[in-house]
């Protein structure tokens, strides 16, 4: 179980989740392909980190090995899915899903814990000499795919591995699992997870059958937060929510991470633009860069590489029609959107990416630099 946790409430793995919401489409892709006996071997899951693509991995696998046919799986889809007249977020509201297999089924219980003889899970794992998670996905976390695929079923199905995710693999990982898509054995199926397909290889890509998710629907992510966050204002749902841009995960995570308050404190900030408040910056680096608060700097991070993109669009875009902004953004672009050209805005988003980059890569003091991050932008609006 995760360890995250929203107001007494943990927020489940993928591999435990049965709750999924707004990619009916998808399910029914898989379901009909699965049905018709036309499935392709290897699947790439693409799309946002945080909209639902290992809890769909695993749906379907639990479909699979749940060696059933539930009532409505005739081999075809349905006439209302063939006319296209509902949308994903309707589809998502018709029941428990095409792929629905119930948190009390056995197969269920057995893929959450690992202990399914027909079921593997890739991730990346831990660096036996310092105890800690690595980085990336390594070779020795892939080579057993092959073996394991070439195994008999043991319960005489199917045999499925899910890598999460595949943007994580390192080259040698990366080749090792080109060659088993390269000559799968019968039965056998890899689900990829990519939230940047851009990064994997070529060769792995085209030996795959694509399933592109899209961001939810405002409406949806909404929803869903407010399942979990049953006791937060309406006022920081949306703050939630408009940072989520439209993967509930990531809303949920910055919420179980402190984000609205590290949100505030950031626009506090901002708002002092053109000129900041040492004293206040010098609190902000510290409470936000001190040793022991990593995950408070990850989030401040990607809370900065999110108001920058912003910043590009709305700029580029040339109006805010393209996202909702908050108030405190149309203050700021009240104050500065004439000030700030676009190739300026380039600048600094790759200027302050590399920077975070780079403090991640080879342990820079997080302190000073969420402090020269601050000093970049001051110095973008004064120019």
């Amino acid at each position: 179980m995760n360890t995250d946790c929203l107001n007494g409430k943990e927020i489940p793995e993928p591999r435990e989740n049965s709750l999924f919401s707004g990619h009916g489409h998808a399910e029914f892709i898989l379901k009909s392909a699965y049905d018709r006996d036309c499935l392709a071997h290897s699947w790439l899951i693409t799309g946002p980190k945080g909209i639902g693509k290992a809890t769909l991995a695993y749906r379907f696998a639990r479909y699979i090995l749940s060696n059933e046919r539930r009532d409505d799986s005739n081999n075809s889809f349905p006439e209302f899915f063939k006319e296209n007249t509902l949308q994903d977020d309707q589809l998502s509201v018709l029941g428990e899903g095409p792929l629905y297999i119930s948190p009390a089924e056995s197969v269920f219980k057995r893929i959450a814990s690992g202990g399914h003889a027909d079921f593997m899970s890739v991730e990346r794992s831990i660096n036996e000499k310092n105890g800690k998670l690595r980085t990336e996905i390594v070779v020795d976390d892939v080579r057993s795919i092959g073996s394991f695929f070439n195994l008999t079923a043991g319960e005489g199905g199917w045999r499925i591995v899910i890598i999460d995710c595949a943007d994580e693999m390192n080259l040698n990982a990366a080749n090792a699992v080109l060659k088993v898509l390269e000559e799968p054995p019968a039965r056998s199926l890899l689900l990829l997870i990519s939230h940047n397909p851009g990064q994997l290889l070529g060769t792995i890509r085209s030996r795959c059958r694509n399933l592109s998710l899209q961001p939810l629907k405002r409406e949806s992510v909404i929803s869903i937060v407010k399942d979990w966050q049953f006791d937060i204002d309406e006022v920081s749902i949306e703050t939630l929510v408009t940072i989520a841009d439209g993967s509930p995960g990531r809303a949920l995570a910055f919420a179980g991470n402190g984000g609205i308050d590290i949100f505030h404190d950031f626009m506090s900030l901002i708002e002092m633009l053109p000129k900041l408040d040492v004293e206040s910056l010098h609190i902000f680096s510290g409470r936000y860069g001190k040793p022991g608060s990593e995950v408070a700097f990850r989030t401040i991070s990607e809370l900065i590489r999110w108001w920058l993109a912003r910043m590009i669009i709305v700029k580029g875009k040339g109006n805010s029609s393209y996202v909702i902004l908050t108030e405190h953004e149309k203050n700021f672009f009240n104050k500065f959107g004439d000030v700030v050209s676009l190739d300026r805005w380039f600048e600094l988003w790759e200027k302050i990416n590399h920077l975070i980059d780079k403090t991640e890569q080879i342990n820079l003091d997080r302190k000073q630099v969420v402090f020269n991050i601050f000093l970049a932008l001051e110095s973008s609006v004064q120019s």
